[in-house]
């Protein structure tokens, strides 16, 4: 068995109240991205979601993205994270071409509508059952469980889950993480990254950089959408990244 969550799941086993997120003024535990990631993990087994499906995140460098990553990964299904400057035919083509069954937007800002063009092209992809919607307020749209046409806030629907979920068995071969190439020698195709993939990809970084426990803060300057993985490893890493 090798599942990329295990990452998360050493770090907040040996070390939970060390800072593992910093965004802006936010600062996040690795016990609270594992806790966020267990709900995820319990809402989308809740829905149907499976080993072997694909779940879209569209979602800026935002402190929601590391939970909501390693919770679709804890399920055994493949998270496909997306361009945010995708338009919406953009992204009906890759929700359609990925088969994803689940997706995760933020709603965006007044400069950037993610939420309505992730809402269209969710709208022109039939197969995919589910649009989980980010508000830049976690207590917005708390009393709200549906906003029609399948698309829920995503604020009420973790609140009612459990912190608590053990991670799919999975095999060091199977699919962790789907990138979409950019197209320019034809239409978008996904390109498959297996758990030991990640999984050594992460831990290569880190001895790289000569990572020093609980010493080190890693800033994150690229759009988290092309980053693969995360050095949450149970050396108790921190994780620096910036909006």
């Amino acid at each position: 068995m090798l599942n990329l969550s295990t990452l998360l799941e050493d770090s907040a086993r040996t070390h939970p109240d060390r800072t593992a997120v910093v965004a802006g003024s936010d600062r996040l535990s690795f016990a609270s991205v594992e806790r966020t990631a267990n709900q995820v993990a319990n809402l989308l087994v809740g829905r149907g979601i499976r080993p072997g499906d694909t779940v879209a995140l569209s979602c800026p460098n935002l402190p929601w993205f590391p939970s909501i990553y390693y919770g679709i990964v804890k399920t055994g299904a493949a998270v496909m994270p997306l361009n945010i400057l995708l338009s919406a035919p953009e992204v009906a083509y890759h929700l359609r071409d990925s088969g994803a069954r689940a997706f995760f937007a933020f709603e965006g800002t007044p400069g950037l509508r993610l939420g309505d063009i992730c809402t269209a092209g969710f709208a022109d992809a039939p197969d995919c059952e589910q649009l989980f919607l980010i508000t830049a307020d976690s207590t917005s749209r708390q009393g709200t469980d549906s906003l029609g046409n399948g698309v829920e806030p995503l604020a009420p629907a973790l609140a009612k889950q459990p912190e608590d979920f053990d991670a799919a068995i999975t095999q060091a071969s199977d699919t962790a993480v789907v990138l979409y190439t950019s197209g320019t020698a034809g239409r978008p195709k996904g390109a498959e990254l297996t758990h030991a993939n990640v999984v050594l990809n992460a831990l290569t970084a880190h001895r790289i950089l000569e990572g020093r426990e609980a010493v080190d803060t890693h800033l994150v300057a690229l759009p988290l959408e092309f980053v693969t993985s995360f050095p949450m490893t149970a050396t108790g890493k921190i994780l620096k990244r910036e909006l």
